[in-house]
């Protein structure tokens, strides 16, 4: 457990969580300082696994999409095109620091059913015994519109907790949740969550807020509900800052994890967490 925001850079096991607006297009530029940013983390003996979407977007060039595709069929395609570029451009970045990529890719059903998900979790369990980071994204070539985690901020809550980690680090496009839409007069940054603490009188938008994503600001606060319930401190913030994030500094949302967690298990772990999350109609307060 990391209870506080300032034992990252001591944290034992660490997820880090990064969406396709902060890695795809032209932010493609935007991996070598994120990579940097997990090195220096593996480099202090943190074991990092990294939660990376964006293998739809990526492929799009490829197949001349101008947009994200919306028939399933398209989306496997990109993925299937996007996925093998994304993890090329992550080892290329990781070469300069002698790190090793793991490329695991999950279904909701990997996560729901027993077998399957003992098997990932001995997986990723042995890459971070051998010092490889594992970098793991959705299935999105055999995932279906019906059976799947829905965004990528619910599956590294998955993940974390998985694999028993001790922090989780959802990276946005704003520095930190509001209590608002930011656009709004008097919208304010949210510093600190303790782990039962109402969030009724706070409005998460739910809108997308970029055109290759399917996050925002609500599900990043369901999935850090979901891993702080489970003992694992989470925090919000911008891609940018995963470097000073993981160094412990007071930036973003801190999620305080429950003090008293229950047994780590993954039963059931695809249900919403009891906590209440406001949703309202603007635009995503983060994403």
């Amino acid at each position: 457990m990391t209870p506080l925001r300032a034992d990252l850079p001591t944290a034992r096991r660490v997820v880090v969580k990064v969406g396709s607006s902060s890695v795809s297009g032209d932010a493609a530029a935007n991996i070598p300082p994120l990579v940097a940013a997990l090195a220096a983390a593996h480099g202090r003996g943190t074991e990092v696994v990294l939660v990376s979407s964006g293998a739809i977007a990526t492929g799009m060039p490829y197949l001349q999409l101008d947009s994200r595709p919306t028939d399933l069929a398209t989306q496997q395609a990109a993925a299937a095109v996007g996925q093998n570029v994304l993890i090329y451009r992550y080892q290329a970045a990781m070469r300069e620091y002698g790190i090793v990529a793991g490329q695991v890719l999950l279904t909701a059903g990997d996560l729901e059913n027993r077998t399957p998900r003992s098997n990932a979790k001995r997986a990723m369990e042995r890459l971070l015994g051998l010092r490889i980071l594992p970098i793991v994204n959705e299935n999105d070539t055999v995932a279906t519109h019906e059976i799947r985690f829905g965004d990528n901020d619910r599956l590294a809550a998955l993940v974390a907790r998985l694999i028993r980690a001790d922090a989780l680090v959802l990276l946005s496009d704003i520095e930190a949740l509001y209590t608002a839409p930011p656009d709004q007069p008097g919208a304010q940054p949210i510093d600190h969550v303790a782990f039962d603490q109402d969030l009724a009188g706070f409005e998460f938008g739910s809108v997308v807020v970029n055109s290759v994503g399917t996050g925002g600001a609500a599900t990043k606060v369901s999935a850090a509900r979901l891993a702080a319930a489970s003992g694992i401190g989470t925090l919000v913030t911008r891609a940018d800052l995963v470097g000073p994030a993981l160094e412990g500094q007071t930036i973003g949302t801190w999620f305080a994890p429950n003090p008293s967690p229950p047994d780590s298990t993954l039963t059931g772990a695809l249900a919403v967490p009891s906590q209440s999350v406001a949703a309202g109609s603007g635009a995503a307060a983060a994403g």
